[in-house]
């Protein structure tokens, strides 16, 4: 699996948190009291803000359902690429920075010894060459 397939469920999962950040500001802006009514008539080409709202929620909503699905066989393909890798501390790796999308300094941390950062990432990224260069052996 090459490091953009790795990644794939994270950017997934990552468009999935703003969007339902962005669902959260429209749904305080819908609120009632975002409302100003003034008493006045209404001139032409006055909209329905909370209506124009609602689309844009029931719209946001559509899109989160769809990339989570997405985001759902990601994560299948991935965990059973992970379920392949011989190594017990490399698959621990691969599932703390790709499933639970963890920066390389928080599995550092959760490691633990003297890991770093840049020693899990290292491990991790020369792990994937030697998986490319094994298939494209293999492949020949």
């Amino acid at each position: 699996m090459t490091l953009k397939e790795l990644n794939r469920y994270s950017e997934l999962r990552e468009d999935v948190d703003d969007a339902h950040y962005r669902v959260q500001k429209l749904r305080e802006a819908a609120e009632p009291g975002a409302q100003v009514v003034t008493g006045m008539p209404h001139g032409s080409g006055v909209q329905d803000k909370i209506g124009d709202l609602a689309v844009e929620i029931a719209d946001l909503e559509t899109q989160i359902a769809i990339k989570e699905a997405e985001a759902e066989a990601e994560l299948d393909k991935l965990t059973a690429y992970i379920d392949t890798i011989r190594s017990d501390y490399v698959r621990i790796l691969y599932r703390l920075r790709f499933v639970r999308c963890l920066s390389w300094a928080e599995v550092a941390k959760v490691i633990g010894g003297p890991n770093t950062a840049s020693n899990v990432k290292i491990t991790v990224y020369r792990h994937i060459d030697r998986e490319n260069k094994k298939r494209k052996f293999d492949t020949q």
